[in-house]
């Protein structure tokens, strides 16, 4: 099994159409533009800090879409990359830019895709568990959300649905009803960010000093939500443009599409939420 597979498989299917619409819809841009944006305009975008838009990008672009697309593997990625990042000196001790590049995107297209997915069977799956990778390598913070249960429209997911910080592996899991029962698991009304808490070294096992329940920097939004948002404000802004009669004829064919009636209320509901800081930030 490719490593990508591998790696994913205890959450995704592959290849994943969602994930694959997202990747083609970003814009290559240089590592300077893509700094300046916001944590959210960025999932529009690809950059890679040291290397220049243009041919490489392209080719580093170009080699994640496989990954996305066919499952090819890091090494498969590394080796079709390998003298842009030799040029570059990314080995050794720095090789771990490469590891991040490939593991970040790769998250992050396919928990996005997951997130439409998720939408679509909100139904079948009124329930979603955070699933961390537990091992060694798991961040703390990561951990004490692990296996962690909140209805799916909670507010804690507005905040860590994942990816929750580079080369983060964590992935949500839809859960019915019924598995809930039977399971006899907790479904938690309280959304624990920022808490204070004393996570588990997972190394040791150990209590850590105490810490906030936070994101990584730069992740604390959910990439799924936002990105779908946008996409059915374009759709949205694009109906707009159609003569009246047509408008009404695509708008009726649309609301009886589940999966898009769910991306356009995301639309609707992202811009209550902007709204509301809007106005706190001008009433403080």
């Amino acid at each position: 099994m490719p490593e990508t597979k591998k790696y994913l498989s205890h959450a995704f299917d592959l290849p994943m159409e969602e994930a694959q619409a997202f990747w083609r819809d970003k814009i290559q841009i240089g590592a300077g533009q893509f700094n300046k944006l916001s944590a959210e305009a960025k999932l529009r975008a690809f950059a890679v800090s040291g290397i220049a838009k243009g041919d490489e990008l392209n080719t580093v672009f170009t080699a994640l879409q496989k990954g996305i697309d066919r499952g090819d593997s890091f090494g498969k990625f590394k080796k079709e990359c390998a003298d842009i990042f030799e040029r570059r000196g990314w080995k050794g001790k720095r090789a771990w830019r490469i590891d991040n590049i490939y593991r970040t995107n790769i998250q992050t297209a396919y928990n996005v895709g997951r997130y439409k997915q998720l939408q679509e069977e909100s139904s079948v799956f009124p329930y979603w568990q955070y699933d961390a990778v537990n091992d060694k390598r798991t961040r703390p913070t990561h951990l004490a959300m692990d296996g962690r249960v909140w209805p799916k429209d909670h507010p804690v997911w507005n905040t860590w649905y994942p990816p929750n910080g580079y080369r983060c592996r964590c992935s949500v899991i839809g859960l019915t009803r019924g598995a809930v029962e039977r399971r006899k698991i907790e479904v938690e009304k309280e959304d624990i960010t920022e808490r204070l808490i004393e996570p588990v070294s997972p190394v040791s096992g150990e209590k850590m000093p105490g810490r906030q329940m936070l994101p990584d920097i730069g992740f604390e939004h959910n990439p799924g939500q936002v990105y779908w948002a946008q996409f059915a404000q374009v759709l949205i802004d694009r109906l707009k443009t159609y003569p009246g009669g047509l408008a009404l004829m695509v708008e009726k064919d649309l609301s009886e599409t589940k999966a898009l009636t769910d991306l356009l209320e995301a639309a609707e509901s992202s811009e209550r939420d902007l709204d509301k800081e809007t106005t706190t930030d001008t009433k403080s």
